[in-house]
């Protein structure tokens, strides 16, 4: 039996919109990151079993340090503001497995 995981990072966007005046990730175009990631991944051919998955996902609940990604089995917690932050995380994270200290979302941030 193998014990390496099916993907090396898996990668959850926080794509959550709230209706109500609670700020959410949504309000942060984080659609659009989300599928500027994806293409990302996807050119540099990390993509697939063994490499990256990018995948969408409701709330996280981490409103506060919104717009949110977490990148698994790692467990860690990334805030960005533009396309440069996800390149950073991409190129550093899930290329040369060092992550991205100034982007990580500290532990206390919650919703």
């Amino acid at each position: 039996m193998n014990n390496e995981p099916y993907y090396k990072h898996h990668v959850f966007f926080c794509l959550n919109e709230r209706k109500d005046s609670e700020s959410s990730c949504a309000q942060h175009d984080a659609m659009g990151a989300f599928d500027f990631c994806k293409k990302k991944v996807k050119s540099l051919g990390l993509s697939g079993p063994g490499g990256v998955r990018v995948n969408k996902a409701g709330c996280l609940d981490r409103c506060a340090g919104g717009p949110v990604m977490v990148v698994y089995p790692q467990g860690q917690w990334y805030t960005y503001v533009d396309h440069e932050d996800i390149e950073e995380i991409i190129q550093s994270h899930l290329v040369e497995d060092k992550p991205v200290l100034r982007l990580l979302l500290p532990n206390e941030i919650g919703r």
